[in-house]
């Protein structure tokens, strides 16, 4: 975990932001957890690990994360943001049951090798699928 938390520190410092003890805690966090949290969510975990944490603080430094592009913000329900720490181009798939977000891999789309498409410059792609996931699936968790 040490090896972890020094490479946390110098992604953090090489992007210009000041490696706190908080935000130091909420990256190494999202890097760990695959759920595609809320600030909520983020913030519910941080408490328990520092009681003194503040929303304010949390939301800052997922300002900061995002700006800097150690993390990306989706917007996959429509009505919150949640947060990965997985940058490399990937999609999502928010299932209509359980409603947990997962990554999709899949070489079917060839967006991302694309700067220009029909005369157009593009700096980013976001590509949500909505279903069940195959947990769901396994568990006979759904309705056709």
């Amino acid at each position: 975990m040490i090896t972890n938390m020094k490479h946390i520190q110098t992604t953090i410092k090489d992007k210009g932001i000041k490696p706190t003890y908080q935000r130091l805690k909420i990256l190494e966090y999202l890097i760990e957890t695959k759920k595609h949290p809320t600030v909520e969510m983020i913030y519910n975990n941080m408490k328990r690990v520092i009681p003194t944490i503040s929303k304010t603080t949390v939301y800052n430094a997922m300002n900061s994360f995002v700006e800097k592009g150690i993390l990306n913000a989706l917007s996959v329900t429509g009505t919150e943001l949640r947060y990965d720490a997985n940058t490399k181009p990937h999609h999502h798939l928010l299932c209509n049951k359980c409603r947990n977000i997962y990554d999709i891999y899949t070489n079917s789309f060839d967006f991302f090798d694309k700067k220009i498409i029909n005369g157009n410059k593009i700096d980013e792609v976001h590509v949500y699928f909505k279903g069940i996931c195959k947990k769901c699936l396994e568990k006979g968790n759904y309705k056709n």
